[in-house]
């Protein structure tokens, strides 16, 4: 089945108010096209779930967009805090919830399988079981051994970039990678992001690559420089100058209002967005090519 259509189409159709949107991606593949798409669209009372919440949600959150925000680590990568939601949480506007990484991923994988929980050690975060009540402890049947457990989060809606994928939804990714798989499969619905639409014999020409299949997504939106300020591997570089800039215009309420209106609200999509930035941001980004070695998958 062809799923493709506009971001702005599968954001009117799938991302609700009041809903759990979980946006992944780990340094690399962060849909920031998709946030700005939700801001425009003006969604409001969501619960905004991410591992490393990222200049994403300070945006998202800025614009009003949340009630609540699920976590593990909570900063702008490699500058500081992301003062915005820290500044909601501390003020008691914002709900929130904190985790480790690896409790946050046994989250997303039980939401996936279908079970109550994923198992950990005692070594999980055990300051955060202080604080947060969903950190319990059980028994392991077999050893009689304490073992942490947090509940399954199961996403309304998981909106996720790829490099890659094919009109149906089947999406590759290579380079770092995050949870992208695992929220997926835990959500309801899933909104795919690519840099490219490609035929599906591209995609079956590299089977190992492709991460999720077309199974489980509902849309399917070519967004090239989706990721912006984030970085896609093969396409453009980070631009950490964006990170540099953020942590200064986000000291003051009217400039960032500013940057919302400029950049969000007056621009018609994401491809006007990247438009706006401007010729020397788009050559800083750039990057040279870097192939990888062929491999031979044979023919029978």
């Amino acid at each position: 089945m062809n799923k493709l259509c506009s971001l702005k189409e599968a954001v009117a159709e799938f991302v609700k108010d009041d809903d759990l949107v979980y946006a992944a991606g780990f340094t690399h593949l962060i849909p920031f096209a998709a946030g700005h798409e939700i801001i425009r669209q003006k969604r409001r009372n969501l619960t905004l779930a991410r591992a490393t919440p990222d200049l994403i949600y300070d945006q998202m959150i800025a614009a009003g967009c949340a009630k609540k925000v699920i976590f593990s680590y909570l900063g702008n990568p490699g500058v500081g805090s992301l003062r915005i939601v820290r500044a909601a949480i501390e003020s008691g506007e914002l709900e929130w919830e904190e985790y480790s990484h690896y409790s946050m991923i046994t989250r997303l994988t039980a939401g996936a399988s279908g079970l109550p929980f994923m198992p950990m050690n005692l070594t999980a975060a055990p300051d955060l079981e202080k604080v947060n009540p969903n950190f319990k402890r059980v028994v392991d049947p077999f050893t009689g051994n304490e073992v942490m457990v947090v509940p399954p989060l199961n996403p309304d809606i998981a909106i996720v970039h790829v490099q890659r994928a094919d009109a149906e939804g089947n999406a590759q990714i290579w380079g770092i990678l995050g949870e992208q798989k695992e929220a997926a499969f835990a959500a309801k619905k899933v909104i795919l992001t690519a840099e490219e639409i490609v035929d599906e014999a591209v995609i079956r020409s590299d089977p190992n690559r492709t991460l999720i299949p077309s199974l489980i997504v509902d849309a399917v939106c070519r967004v090239p420089y989706c990721a912006h300020p984030s970085y896609t591997q093969g396409y453009y570089d980070r631009d950490n100058d964006f990170y540099l800039q953020w942590d200064e215009i986000s000291k003051s309420k009217e400039d960032v209002e500013k940057w919302l209106q400029e950049f969000v609200f007056d621009v018609q999509d994401h491809a006007d967005y990247w438009q706006k930035l401007g010729d020397a941001t788009h050559q800083r980004l750039k990057i040279k090519d870097k192939f990888s070695t062929p491999i031979n998958y044979g023919e029978f």
